[in-house]
């Protein structure tokens, strides 16, 4: 018999996602701040985002180190809730840095900040992934962890809107932003977090997971974990979905600036749609997560998409933005429903068909012009947007006491965000393929996400792992 679903305490758990979402699409509205109020090159600019995500590797080796230290996994040994609530602590001590940058116009605590923010959500991430597949049926688990996308995605919405209210909502024309107003939005931000790890603490979240080791069992160290397909070759994974979810919205301005003579101030409703695809891919997949009729569920999944849509639609006219340029990407919208019917919720197939569609998407967007291309460039966020639930089920499975490990592993591969991007950069010069052709680093990012799905999937199956049908509680 499957498990079924702790539907209060996943609502708990992915309340945490938000928090994620808020705070990494906040960075974008930090960046032009602190640049201009302390003079940055663009490079020192890109400090804060590659300050961020390199915490979440430093996270997991910290979490390596510590766990052979203790030998015994961390999470096994002070529980899930309490690793929760600690990385929620560090991640506002982070927070309180921003009081000193801000005074002081220090750009070194500023990124110390971020940096203390992005170790807690480390710890998070390590182990809210796991929790969110084993808290009911594991072959619904990437369903789960959809779902809490979805959340997260309300976070990148968000996140930005309200701490660029809070920073210029009060600064009159004419009037110079001073740095003290970036202390009020992150203060109030730790005092959320610490109020979150004080509900996670007390919670109905399980505080152990049923992987099919002994609770008490030692962590299996990094050699005996990372000999698995399933790790070696999802670890990669992470690195290449990251790295082109990322590169695709972070040189779409660009892009847009070459090509369609699109000004900077013009652009954010087309970012604004990248981050909110992911949401509507993230919400169609999410129907399947609660124990819910068949019938329902095909309703929802027909109907969160157009509402996720409708949110980012609301949002940006309420900016005093048009969005009748968009009507047209419902169609691309339709498009992603009848490919996440057809994958029926199992993960290796999902990220077969959407990183085929991902490919598709990005050669109509290098050999097409105008607003064709930059619908097939910002629908790359539809395709990638179930793609982390897939490749951390499938990467995970069958690891029984190697799957905080292994999960920390697959952490670890966020870089891939910064690297990818770069690399994307580095192509865009004119003197190399252009900004345009430089696309070409995604297809290349989907085409092995495409095999590794058909791989894994093969590879599962021979050591007798399957993901892809209801399995017994604590397999």
């Amino acid at each position: 018999m499957s498990k079924s679903t702790n539907s209060g305490a996943l609502t708990t758990l992915i309340f945490i996602f938000f928090f994620w979402g808020f705070v990494a699409a906040s960075n974008d509205i930090l960046i032009p701040v602190f640049k201009k109020a302390l003079d940055l090159s663009q490079l020192q600019s890109q400090l804060i985002s590659f300050a961020f995500y390199v915490a979440y590797t430093v996270g997991s080796l910290l979490y390596f180190g510590i766990s052979a230290a203790l030998r015994q996994d961390i999470l096994n040994k002070i529980g899930y809730r309490n690793g929760l609530a600690l990385g929620l602590i560090i991640s506002a001590v982070g927070t309180l840095l921003f009081i000193p940058a801000s005074d002081n116009e220090s750009f070194i605590l500023l990124i110390s900040g971020l940096f203390i923010v992005g170790l807690g959500f480390s710890l998070q991430q390590i182990a809210a992934n796991p929790l969110a597949i084993q808290m009911g049926d594991p072959s619904k688990g990437n369903m789960r962890l959809s779902l809490a996308g979805g959340v997260n995605n309300v976070g990148t919405t968000l996140g930005p809107v309200v701490v660029s209210f809070a920073i210029f909502g009060g600064v009159g024309s004419g009037t110079e932003l001073e740095l003290s107003s970036v202390k009020v939005p992150y203060m109030v931000l730790g005092g959320a977090f610490l109020l979150a790890a004080l509900i996670f603490k007390y919670s109905s979240i399980p505080d152990r997971i049923d992987n099919g080791g002994d609770a008490d069992e030692g962590a299996g160290s990094i050699l005996e974990t990372i000999k698995h397909p399933q790790v070696y070759l999802g670890m990669i994974a992470i690195f290449v979905y990251v790295g082109v979810e990322v590169a695709t919205a972070s040189n779409l301005p660009e892009f847009m600036k070459q090509k369609l003579g699109t000004q900077e101030s013009d652009v954010a409703p087309y970012v604004s749609l990248f981050w909110a695809s992911l949401m509507i891919g993230r919400w169609t997949s999410a129907s399947g997560a609660f124990d819910l009729k068949e019938s329902t569920k095909i309703k929802l999944s027909l109907l969160l998409p157009f509402i996720a849509f409708g949110i980012f639609a609301f949002v940006n006219v309420l900016s005093g933005q048009s969005i009748d340029q968009f009507y047209p990407y419902l169609l691309i919208v339709i498009t992603l429903v009848a490919a996440d019917a057809i994958s029926e919720g199992k993960p290796a197939r999902q990220l077969l068909i959407y990183s085929i569609l991902g490919s598709v998407a990005l050669i109509i967007g290098i050999l097409s012009s105008g607003m064709i291309s930059v619908l097939a460039f910002i629908s790359v966020g539809l395709f990638c947007s179930t793609l982390w639930p897939c490749i951390f089920t499938l990467g995970i499975a069958g690891l029984g006491k190697n799957t905080n490990t292994a999960s920390s592993l697959l952490i670890m591969m966020i870089m891939g965000g910064g690297f990818i991007s770069l690399l994307q950069g580095a192509l865009a010069d004119d003197s190399v393929l252009g900004i345009q052709n430089s696309y070409v680093v995604g297809i290349g990012c989907f085409i092995y996400l495409a095999f590794f799905a058909w791989y894994i999937a093969k590879n599962l199956k021979k050591q007798g792992v399957s993901i892809d049908e209801p399995v017994e509680a604590g397999h």
